[in-house]
């Protein structure tokens, strides 16, 4: 018989328990609870001890022989959740977490739904789980057009939208490898589905142009794009051709082709940007700032995000991929703080707001607080058995050019709007007064085509910041 220590005596405890209860054949034995709430201290819950607070987990599992810890905190912020597991793991007992409150919610939560604590957990925040009826009403029947199809976002985004039942998917993309195996993934998923592959680069106008007067897409959903901070500090030039200039030439190309609308992925790091890729993409939110201002039938929109767990790039599998070389887990800034959200939760907004969007809105999911880097990479080396600094070194590298200590979701001249609830913030910027962005672009385009890397940089970042200016 296993002996289990239940963290957390809430209504997610009590209902586990009740199902250890009333399955013998599950083999588990439930010793007690601990949790933090004075009141509780030394009483008795469904006939099981209150054995203490959360720090004497330690004391009480050495003392009752217990074989495994239970967290049963649905509702914890992240923090909470790093210092438990720290508690755990200097117990040298397995631990595993219950499901969010929204299973609780919607249903009783089964023993079986109990997992390993994952790096989601130490987040602070649940995951947002959109509601497809309304997206899928909107997308039936329609040609979808994705750009940047292969890419960890924008394939995450082809998936969901199958799933949708539009008329037709289009799947476009420079690298051919990416697009032909997310085509053959979702042609395996859907077979009914009618699913076109193209390869092609958004930097060439004339080609983009001929792609979308063929495909006639009614919606664009645009992912591609360059997203490497340090590498677009280094090649600015890279930067501002296909991020700025390719976005130029799809929003001439969608609304030639009548596209009812089109949706593109920004970045946090748009907001007062440090590096070119920040400036690159705020300047991209411009132009769609400014399609939508002219008042056309295409309804321009676009969605930040803060940085994508399990995406390529991403801070997360950066450290599994250390911590299992045996390290060192590399951290830029002992004080660097960054936001979340999951592939799933970035792909769903960028639907959920093309469906709900009229047009000229930034779309930011509310991420709850910015997690610290050095105790989500110390948390990860825990939940991977190891006691972060002896047995995984972690190292501080500097921040990298174009790297902020902190990121922001908007800026102070940014008025939220909250119609949409806890889950979504909607901004709607108006254009800067007085920007002159087809002199801008010409004026960045001789730099960009002269190579002049310094001064594309420092005209991008000076164009970025007098745009906020001006709002």
């Amino acid at each position: 018989m296993k002996t289990i220590l239940i963290i957390g005596a809430g209504e997610a405890g009590r209902m586990v328990a009740a199902e250890i209860a009333a399955h013998p054949e599950l083999g588990l034995s439930v010793l007690g609870w601990l949790d933090d709430a004075p009141a509780l201290a030394g009483t008795s819950i469904d006939g099981l001890p209150v054995l203490g607070d959360t720090e004497r987990l330690r004391e009480v599992a050495a003392r009752l022989a217990a074989d495994e810890v239970l967290l049963a905190i649905p509702s914890a912020a992240g923090a909470v959740v790093r210092r438990l597991v720290k508690v755990c793991q200097e117990t040298g007992l397995p631990f595993k977490i219950v499901p969010g409150i929204r299973e609780i919610v919607t249903g009783a939560v089964q023993f079986s739904q109990i997992r390993r604590v994952n790096p989601e957990d130490l987040l602070g925040r649940e995951t947002v789980d959109f509601q497809p009826e309304p997206v899928r009403r909107d997308l039936a029947g329609k040609t979808v057009l994705i750009t940047g199809a292969g890419g960890s976002i924008g394939s995450e985004i082809a998936r969901q939208v199958a799933r949708l039942a539009p008329g037709r998917l289009v799947l476009l993309g420079r690298g051919e490898n990416s697009i032909f195996e997310i085509e053959n993934e979702l042609r395996d998923a859907h077979p009914r589905l009618a699913i076109q592959g193209l390869i092609a680069d958004l930097r060439a106008e004339p080609r983009i142009a001929r792609v979308l007067a063929a495909e006639r897409p009614q919606i664009v959903y645009h992912a591609a794009a360059h997203k490497h901070v340090p590498y677009m500090e280094a090649f600015p030039v890279e930067a501002f051709i296909n991020n700025v200039i390719g976005t130029r030439n799809l929003i001439q190309a969608v609304e030639a082709a009548g596209a009812e609308r089109m949706v593109m992925l920004s970045t946090d790091k748009a907001v007062d940007p440090q590096g070119a890729m920040g400036a690159s993409k705020r300047l991209a939110e411009l132009l769609l700032l400014r399609a939508a201002a002219a008042g056309g039938p295409t309804r321009f929109i676009s969605v930040r995000f803060g940085n994508v767990l399990a995406s390529r790039g991403s801070v997360v599998p950066l450290f599994q991929r250390q911590i299992a070389a045996g390290g060192p887990v590399t951290v830029t800034d002992a004080g660097a703080t960054r936001f979340f959200m999951t592939i799933k939760e970035a792909s769903m907004l960028v639907i959920q707001a093309g469906s709900c969007g009229a047009g000229g809105e930034i779309f930011i999911l509310n991420m709850g607080e910015s997690v610290e880097i050095l105790e989500l990479a110390r948390s990860m080396i825990r939940l991977s058995g190891f006691v972060p600094e002896r047995d995984i070194p972690i190292r501080f590298t500097g921040l990298r050019p174009g790297e902020k200590l902190h990121e922001q979701l908007m800026t102070r001249a940014e008025a939220e709007v909250s119609e949409f609830g806890e889950q979504l913030m909607i901004i709607r910027p108006g254009l800067p007064a007085g920007l002159d962005l087809d002199a801008l672009l010409a004026e960045l385009g001789a730099l960009a085509a002269a190579g002049d890397e310094e001064g594309l940089r420092a005209a991008m970042l000076a164009a970025a910041r007098a745009a906020k200016e001006l709002q």
